[in-house]
């Protein structure tokens, strides 16, 4: 028998047609509203969260869903403290969104240093603006958060000849990243760093987690990338810091609100890089996303191990 198997999408979203992949091996229910959902639990088992910002499942609930597959690395949008502590299984699409995400943060790194946003106006201006740039061989990037997403930055700033420290929880040597040093080493590292990169996932213990203390303790003009989740910044502190010129700049790829609102500070920032949330989304995602569900489905159909299982843990009540 199929497993019944509820995708949630987001209101008036057009979906891939890659999504009747999941047809052939499950009956499938697409819902985006309370009450279609409250429907689709009387049968359902399995749920695929598709559109990341459709809060359905932490407000109604998971009903009988014994497992929920996010399609996002992160999967604060699935998971309550409540959550953290059922059997509830939860995966997510590591593997899939990491090397985009790492490609982005260099993009970002190489516009500042480049300058390529001057030279753009230049050329639109017909100003031959010749001048010296920055290299990125000569700049240090403290990365905050040492997950999946952080080990793709690492390597890849890593082999473009950039220093990387990398901070996370607690202190440990890791075989892809080296030493990576405890969130008490945070605010000794600041002053060194000449590019803040965040990669964390968004928990109790990490929203607001760069706050005016960590953005004052670095060196003046340095740069923030932020790739994990907007609520990670204090975004007051943020703007503040961006608008005293204290920051050199800093390219957003997430908000605490989405989409960001067109009266928003950051628009029309010179200093500030926003892209809507867009950093994993290389060609070709969608069918990548869905093929790893139907995969991880296919398992579950045959009592096999789930790939990709998330710990709940860090997003339990403390």
């Amino acid at each position: 028998m199929s497993p019944s198997v509820i995708v949630v999408a987001n209101p008036g979203e057009e979906l891939p047609s890659e999504l009747s992949l999941i047809d052939a091996v499950a009956d499938v229910t697409v819902v985006d509203n309370e009450e279609d959902l409250k429907v689709a639990h009387k049968s359902a088992t399995v749920a695929f969260q598709w559109g990341f910002g459709n809060p359905l499942l932490r407000t109604v609930g998971m009903g009988g869903i014994q497992w929920v597959h996010a399609n996002s690395v992160g999967v604060d949008a699935i998971v309550t403290p409540e959550l953290a502590t059922t059997s509830t299984v939860v995966t997510n699409t590591r593997g899939v969104f990491e090397p985009p995400m790492a490609e982005y943060v260099l993009a970002m790194l190489l516009y500042f240093a480049k300058d390529l946003g001057g030279t753009v106006d230049a050329q639109r201006a017909a100003r031959w603006d010749k001048r010296p740039t920055e290299s990125l061989r000569s700049r240090r990037v403290l990365l905050v958060g040492p997950g999946a997403v952080g080990r793709e930055i690492a390597s890849l700033l890593r082999g473009a000849g950039i220093t990387v420290d990398v901070v996370g929880r607690t202190s440990r040597t890791d075989e892809v990243l080296g030493e990576v040093r405890g969130i008490g080493e945070l605010n000794a590292l600041l002053p060194q760093a000449d590019d803040l990169v965040v990669a964390l996932p968004l928990t109790a213990d990490t929203r607001g987690i760069i706050d005016a203390d960590v953005l004052g303790r670095l060196r003046p003009g340095a740069r923030v990338i932020n790739v994990g989740r907007g609520p990670l910044i204090d975004e007051d502190a943020f703007i503040a810091e961006l608008r005293a010129g204290r920051l050199g700049g800093a390219a957003l790829d997430v908000f605490d609100q989405e989409p960001l609102p067109a009266d928003h500070p950051f628009w029309a920032m010179d200093n500030v890089m926003v892209s809507p949330h867009m950093a994993g989304d290389a060609v070709g995602w969608e069918r990548r996303s869905i093929e790893l569900f139907v995969t991880n489905l296919e398992r579950w159909s045959a009592g096999q191990p789930l790939l990709n299982i998330v710990d709940k843990s860090a997003f339990a009540a403390r």
